[in-house]
């Protein structure tokens, strides 16, 4: 057994942060670029599931063996040649349980090795992935309208009833003052002091 040494190289400041939004049965592709290095690895994990593994591959070929069963037959690197240091991964037929943070991971440089690498660096891409039913969209979208079409005519019922209440107190007053005038002029006018 050879010894494996792995060169891992800072391949960015900081991991760049992404959201990327889809439908069910989509295809994506998460994007990651390492640059221009000799990348001897790609790793991109899902560090909530158990195995996290989405995909390894080394060597030219994929490790399947620690990869997580959700993704079997479903992950490939867009370039698996790995020129210009693509390592964008494509995940085909989405499902609402694939919504989760992806990282990509690369090991540069180093000799040859027999044994499987676990590329211990900071991620160079971190991509949250969220799944949406587009059926739910839209009836959320219509019960959202909807509940506001019932808050703005709830509040339109309230302002009408409002002014009518408004306009009815006007009246009354009004009507009550011209009583009140009524019965003092009706009183100053009787010559009978028990009137």
């Amino acid at each position: 057994m050879t010894a494996f040494l792995l060169l891992l190289l800072p391949l960015c400041a900081a991991a760049s942060d992404q959201h990327v939004t889809v439908h069910p049965g989509d295809d994506v592709t998460l994007r990651c670029e390492a640059g221009d290095v000799s990348i001897l690895a790609v790793e991109w994990t899902r560090p909530d599931l158990e195995p996290q593994y989405v995909l390894f591959h080394s060597d030219g070929h994929y490790d399947t063996d620690q990869q997580h069963p959700s993704f079997t037959d479903r992950v490939e690197l867009v370039d698996r040649e790995l020129k210009g240091g693509d390592v964008s991964l494509t995940l085909k037929n989405v499902t609402s349980r694939d919504s989760g943070t992806y990282e990509c991971r690369v090991a540069t440089g180093g000799s040859r090795r027999t044994k499987r690498a676990i590329i211990k660096t900071d991620p160079i891409t971190v991509i949250y992935l969220e799944v949406r039913d587009p059926e739910r969209e839209n009836s959320n979208a219509t019960s959202s309208r909807g509940y506001t079409g019932v808050v703005v005519g709830v509040g339109v019922a309230a302002a009408v009833l409002s002014v009518a209440a408004a306009v009815s107190y006007a009246v009354w007053k009004h009507k009550s003052h011209n009583d009140q005038r009524s019965e003092q002029s009706s009183l100053k006018g009787s010559k009978d002091p028990l009137i």
